[in-house]
C-alpha cells in the first residue's frame, strides 16, 4: 500500500510540475483509469483488503485477550504524598 501511495504521489507531483501541460496529464489519467479497471488490479485490491481485515481481527482479538482485569491491576501507591517536603 505504501508503494501505491508513493507512486500516486510521484504521479501527482510529476503532473503538477511538468511543462508538458494538459496532454501529459490526460495521458497519465487515462493510464491510471486503465490500470484501475484491470481485473488483476481489482483482484489484488480485494485480496489486500481481505488480508488487512484478517490482520485487524487478529490484532483486536489479541488486544482483547491481553486486556488486564481490575483483579490483576495493582492499586496505585501514593508514597510521594506522605513524604515531607524539604
Amino acid at each position: 500500500m505504501k508503494v501505491f501511495k508513493l507512486a500516486a504521489g510521484f504521479a501527482v507531483g510529476y503532473v503538477l510540475g511538468t511543462r508538458a501541460g494538459r496532454e501529459k496529464f490526460e495521458q497519465i489519467a487515462a493510464t491510471a483509469r486503465q490500470a484501475s479497471a484491470n481485473p488483476r488490479v481489482i483482484q489484488a485490491q480485494e485480496k489486500a483488503k481481505a488480508l488487512l481485515n484478517t490482520g485487524t481481527e487478529k490484532v483486536n482479538a489479541k488486544l482483547a485477550a491481553a486486556k488486564p482485569t481490575s483483579a490483576t491491576t495493582p492499586e496505585p501507591t501514593y508514597e510521594y504524598a506522605t513524604k515531607p517536603l524539604v
